[in-house]
């Protein structure tokens, strides 16, 4: 499908300063863009909805059910980061709306600030810095420790613990990880058999986890408690994973040496406002604002990245990479027209399908189909010449959940 045969007034709605290099790769396929800088409460986004096809948001944007029902055009959103979790994927599926995120594309500059906190922790800069702002020279190796030698543990060892652990040994650290799933350990990275047995080894542990909501309250008091002492904390994962006042009764009684929090279980929605936490003022403690993905290169990689997946599903159906789809990437045929079907994954459905076409005497060029969980995905191009009869016959079947005639 080209980007002339778009129907008119196809629009997209980008929110939280999404890179601006999404905005050439959507316009490039006709779709108008608007732009809004900062996130919108449910009800703020569900009133901006009507006629948007494409909505691009970034961690602070719930997508609930109710946000899902007032926007009857929407046919994908593009989450401009790596969690989906304020997203209702369930309501998106059952109302045919596909979801695509950026699994891979701000890895690096994660796991850059990672190992830059891990060194500055473990040299007490943010000591040494603080002491210096209000004018006290402290000239001393108290304390401070080179990072070669020491025991990283990771909890979570998907696309960022593992580059961290390749990264981590590098350095020279003897690298741990934890993960509910096997994982093949990288280099000479050690797998632990359980949390409890990570956190009794190691000197830093640092969480990379998903949004899963079985992981709310992972860390806490008794977590806390089986670490070493003098050990270090970090959380560049999800903010609800964490007990923060368990862990600043931790640092303050000299337990753990120091943490880096970069995600927090509230967050201010734009740049400004104020921040509140339980961690503000304690020593040795690095707090960011949600920065872990916030490179130039991540940005731009992640907009275009996204960008490109919206636009794939609008012009050609495609749903590679799709979060709650199923994968699906039939290459274009000239002279066809293309039908893209969800719809429920029961037996007989594809049958049924091409039933409907051969009784309109439509002729098949190309068909492909995945299923996934409750979702069945069809695309099928079929002959120039086709009645519409036969594209409101496909709508109306009991299995259908959305179909979309692309060319």
């Amino acid at each position: 499908m080209s980007p002339s045969s778009l129907p008119e007034g196809v629009r997209a709605l980008l929110l939280e300063s999404v890179h601006p290099d999404a905005v050439p790769v959507l316009e490039a396929a006709g779709v108008a863009v608007d732009q809004v800088a900062g996130a919108l409460d449910p009800e703020e986004l569900a009133g901006r909805l009507g006629g948007v096809h494409l909505l691009g948001i970034r961690s602070k944007t719930e997508v609930s059910a109710a946000v899902i029902d007032a926007a009857p055009d929407l046919l994908a959103v593009g989450a401009f980061c790596i969690g989906t979790n304020q997203i209702d994927l369930k309501a998106a599926s059952e109302r045919g709306i596909a979801v695509f995120n950026a699994p891979f594309s701000n890895t690096r500059s994660v796991v850059e600030l990672a190992i830059a906190e891990i060194i500055a922790l473990t040299r007490r800069l943010t000591d040494k810095s603080a002491d210096l702002h209000a004018g006290v020279w402290d000239k001393s190796a108290s304390g401070a420790h080179e990072i070669r030698g020491r025991r990283l543990g990771i909890v979570g060892y998907g696309n960022i613990g593992a580059q961290l652990s390749v990264l981590a040994e590098s350095l020279g650290m003897s690298v741990f990880f934890y993960d509910t799933v096997d994982k093949l350990a990288l280099g000479n990275a050690r797998a632990c058999d359980s949390l409890d047995q990570l956190l009794s080894t190691v000197d830093i542990v640092t969480l990379h986890v998903d949004g899963r909501p079985s992981n709310a309250d992972l860390f806490g008091e008794e977590q806390f408690a089986r670490m070493r002492d003098g050990a270090l904390f970090l959380n560049l994962s999800r903010g609800f994973v964490v007990d923060h006042g368990s862990l600043r009764r931790h640092l303050e009684s000299g337990h753990l040496a120091g943490a880096a929090i970069d995600v927090f279980p509230a967050e201010p929605k734009a740049r400004g406002e104020e921040f509140v936490s339980e961690l503000r003022g304690v020593r040795n403690v690095i707090l960011t604002p949600h920065i872990g993905g916030s490179t130039e290169e991540a940005q731009q990689d992640i907009g275009e990245y996204v960008a490109g997946k919206l636009r794939d599903y609008l012009v050609e159906g495609g749903s590679t990479m799709s979060v709650n789809l199923p994968h699906l990437q039939l290459p274009e045929r000239p002279d066809a027209h293309r039908i893209a079907l969800l719809h429920q994954n029961v037996p007989g459905v594809l049958a049924t399908i091409d039933g409907v076409l051969a009784e309109h005497k439509v002729n098949i060029e190309a068909q492909l189909l995945a299923t996934r969980g409750e979702l069945g995905y069809v695309i099928t191009d079929v002959a120039i010449d086709y009645p519409p009869t036969a594209a409101q016959a496909l709508a109306a079947m009991p299995e259908t959940v959305r179909l979309r005639v692309l060319s």
